[in-house]
């Protein structure tokens, strides 16, 4: 048992984990914004088009029983807009960080292909250790 409240508290103490943490509990304050603005505001204006809010739509099946699909519509419109939003924070972030850091130079070669046996060598080889055959230039390959 002491094994395992070792391991738990390595993990705990990762820094990932720190930032699964934070990226979750802003993930839930966005969900009440981003909540608030498709009941508040999107759902009453697509309400004066088709003249009721989504939540109110539901279907009656039996006495008890009834179907809530306006409230499914609004979560889907919930989803859509979360994703749009999220994409849109991705994509400007890649932006901004591949302005931030320095292309990378290209590197020079380390392997090349064997003329005879077409295997994969070392730049450097003058013999490929696949075939043995002799390379004539190291640099000519």
């Amino acid at each position: 048992m002491k094994k395992f409240f070792e391991e738990f508290k390595k993990f705990i103490s990762k820094g990932n984990v720190m930032d699964m943490a934070v990226g979750i509990i802003i993930g839930g304050a966005f969900t009440s914004i981003v909540s608030s603005l498709v009941n508040d505001i999107i759902n009453p204006v697509l309400g004066l088009f088709g003249g009721m809010n989504f939540d109110q739509l539901a279907w009656n099946i039996t006495g008890d029983v009834t179907l809530y699909y306006g409230k499914f519509i609004t979560a889907v419109v919930n989803f859509l807009i979360m994703a749009l939003i999220v994409f849109l924070l991705v994509k400007i972030m890649n932006k901004a960080m591949s302005r931030i850091q320095k292309p990378e130079e290209p590197k020079a070669p380390t392997k090349k292909t064997c003329p005879f046996c077409k295997s994969e060598i070392a730049v450097e080889a003058t013999r490929c250790p696949h075939c043995t055959s002799q390379l004539e230039d190291a640099n000519k390959l």
